[in-house]
């Protein structure tokens, strides 16, 4: 057993002393593009194993998981039960969950897909339920900053830097992408003026684990106050599942009817909510790629661009966007 897990499991049987002499198997999960490292440890007395999550402070979300998973849970959302923490050491050890998320089943059948991301969406509809209102100043404390329109304008920059700029090559500062610039600028201040709630920030198809036919979710140290709309477009526009127009059109109206909203309302703003968050995304996917060497995400880059595309058509004062995609695959 390498030296690193060796020690690992010193730390466990620290938090876990009846654990002490149970023979263990220890399997690091490689996932994501996380700074954390994710260890499933398989005791060999037949008992239930469990996750380690050793975390960084290199990002501020990170510490935030603990506070987030009790909130989290005690509005009734599935999330993984945690056995034990020390924040000395940076580690927390979690109910294991499984293996399967559903971005492992974009090949199933949409019979078998379906049920799962209306399960998923009843359990985001929890804590889009709780608004900005209901919470104490101490509340928001324990949350990551709220989505204002700073924080709009930076994940905007990030795309432009890191894709526009970075991945395209594109000199952002010709007249050509004036009105695109200009888009961005009525985008972000519109999304800041409207009533917020809480929202996961990354919504997507790693982040939901699929348990006897429930969604459980996880990722959601990023907690904080936002649009609901923004976490339905991280699900429904996905770039790393496949989903028809039509599917997205039927879980769109299946969230609305669970949550008693009117259709039409709801897609004003998930529209302009999807074009933030494919722009985040493919930010993300150009820094990644690009400075941090991790080239497996060129390959979400087509289908996200084409998202993005597909949204700035159906979305209003979204058109002039397409023009930062001009050239991308």
């Amino acid at each position: 057993m390498p030296p690193e897990h060796e020690a690992l499991l010193i730390l466990t049987r620290e938090q876990f002393p009846e654990l002490a002499v149970v023979p263990c198997e220890v399997e690091l999960i490689l996932k994501g593009a996380s700074d954390r490292h994710f260890y499933r440890l398989k005791w060999q007395d037949g008992r239930e194993p469990m996750i380690l999550m050793v975390y960084t402070l290199a990002r501020r979300d990170n510490p935030k998981f603990v506070p987030a998973t009790l909130r989290l849970k005690k509005i009734g959302v599935h999330v993984p039960q945690i056995f034990a923490s020390d924040d000395r050491r940076l580690c927390v050890w979690l109910e294991d969950l499984g293996r399967v998320d559903l971005q492992s089943l974009n090949d199933e059948p949409w019979e078998v897909r379906r049920p799962l991301y209306e399960a998923t969406l009843r359990e985001a509809a929890k804590f889009h339920a709780v608004g900005e209102d209901a919470l104490s100043a101490t509340d928001r404390e324990e949350l990551e900053p709220v989505f204002d329109e700073a924080l709009y304008d930076w994940e905007q920059n990030y795309f432009l830097d890191h894709f526009v700029g970075g991945h395209l090559g594109r000199n952002l500062g010709t007249p050509e992408f004036a009105n695109a610039h200009e888009a961005l600028k009525k985008l972000r201040h519109h999304l800041a003026k409207l009533p917020r709630c809480l929202v996961h920030r990354d919504f997507q198809s790693q982040n939901v684990l699929v348990r006897e036919g429930e969604a459980w979710l996880v990722d959601y140290q990023g907690l904080r106050l936002g649009r609901a709309e923004y976490d339905l477009a991280s699900l429904i526009y996905d770039p790393y599942v496949s989903l028809s127009t039509g599917q997205r059109e039927e879980l769109l109206s299946y969230y609305a009817a669970h949550r008693r909203l009117d259709p039409a309302e709801l897609r004003q703003v998930f529209y302009p909510c999807a074009a933030q968050r494919l722009m985040q995304a493919l930010g993300a996917y150009g820094n990644l790629s690009r400075n941090l060497g991790k080239k497996q995400y060129l390959e979400h880059i087509p289908s996200a661009v084409a998202n993005l595309r597909e949204v700035c058509q159906k979305g209003k004062g979204l058109q002039e966007i397409e023009v930062f995609l001009k050239g991308a695959a």
